[in-house]
């Protein structure tokens, strides 16, 4: 089951110009040096998203995170950069949605970085849900009703398009 498709954050040091329209371009991310990985934590979704970012720059690489589970560290890290250095977060917002909707905890100290959006949302990754056919059929109805509550509900302007086709 297909939950949707969800992007990452990005974070910028607070004095880049991208922080005061609170978005950022691929060719403005490619510039910086971009903290996200390692790559063996989500290989297919890091590959996809390295193709994306070598059309704004082809020998664009990502920096691996000083320490992986640790965002607060990683932005201490890239705030204190001698060059200008990004973090980019596994996915973790529905793509194209208001900010706030599904995101992870904002850390308690963000080091001078700011969370800015990606223009036209070129990064996504899509989230599924699978499970063993074996599964109790009471946990099976839970995993459903759950995946139901979480994924977005298709588009008004969707169906009409469809009814519009047949």
């Amino acid at each position: 089951m297909t939950l949707g498709e969800f992007e990452p954050d990005v974070w910028i040091p607070a004095p880049h110009t991208a922080a005061r329209r609170d978005t950022i371009s691929l060719d403005e991310l490619t510039c910086v040096d971009v903290i996200h990985g390692p790559r063996r934590a989500e290989p297919g979704t890091y590959d996809a998203w390295t193709r994306v970012l070598r059309t704004a720059d082809p020998r664009f690489e990502f920096t691996d995170p000083p320490l992986r589970h640790s965002l607060p560290m990683d932005l201490a890290f890239a705030a204190t950069a001698d060059r200008p250095t990004a973090v980019l977060t596994g996915p973790s917002v529905i793509a194209g949605s208001h900010p706030g909707l599904i995101r992870l905890p904002r850390p308690m100290v963000a080091h001078d970085m700011v969370r800015v959006g990606l223009e036209n949302h070129p990064l996504t990754a899509t989230a599924a849900l699978v499970w063993n056919g074996d599964l109790p059929r009471p946990l099976q109805q839970i995993l459903f009703d759950a995946a139901d509550g979480i994924a977005p509900a298709e588009p008004a302007w969707a169906s009409r398009t469809e009814a519009k086709v047949q």
